[in-house]
C-alpha cells in the first residue's frame, strides 16, 4: 500500500523544486477551528519565485491545496511568511509606480 502524501508534504515538495535554496524551505502545519494552516518560510532571494508574477504561483499553490483539502473534507490555507530582511518595492499606496513596473523592460 502506498504511503499517503499529506498537504504539508505536497507544499514542501513543490516549493523545494521551484526555489534556488531548497535547504531554507520550512513548512509548518497547524490545525485549529478554522481548519488547517500551512505556514511557509523560504529564503529572501526565493520570495519572487514563490509569489510569482502578480501572485500567480502563490494562487496556484493555494488552489491545489484547496483541492487536496476538499478531498479530505478539510479547509486548508497557506500563509507565506515574509523573510527577515526582504524589501518590497511599493510606494505608500501599496501599488507599484509605473517606473517600477516598466523599469526592467529593455528596448
Amino acid at each position: 500500500m502506498a504511503e499517503q502524501v499529506t498537504d504539508k508534504d505536497f507544499v514542501e515538495y513543490v516549493v523545494k523544486q521551484v526555489v534556488n535554496h531548497p535547504e531554507d524551505v520550512k513548512v509548518d502545519r497547524k490545525i485549529d477551528e478554522m481548519g488547517v494552516l500551512i505556514t511557509l518560510d523560504v529564503n529572501a532571494e526565493d520570495m519572487g519565485m514563490i509569489i510569482g508574477r502578480e501572485g500567480a504561483t502563490a494562487k496556484a499553490l493555494r488552489t491545489l491545496l484547496r483541492v487536496i483539502g476538499a478531498k479530505n473534507n478539510a479547509r486548508v490555507n497557506l500563509k507565506i511568511n515574509e523573510p527577515e530582511g526582504s524589501e518590497r518595492r511599493v510606494n505608500n499606496t501599496g501599488r507599484k509606480s509605473i517606473d517600477e513596473v516598466v523599469g526592467d523592460i529593455q528596448v
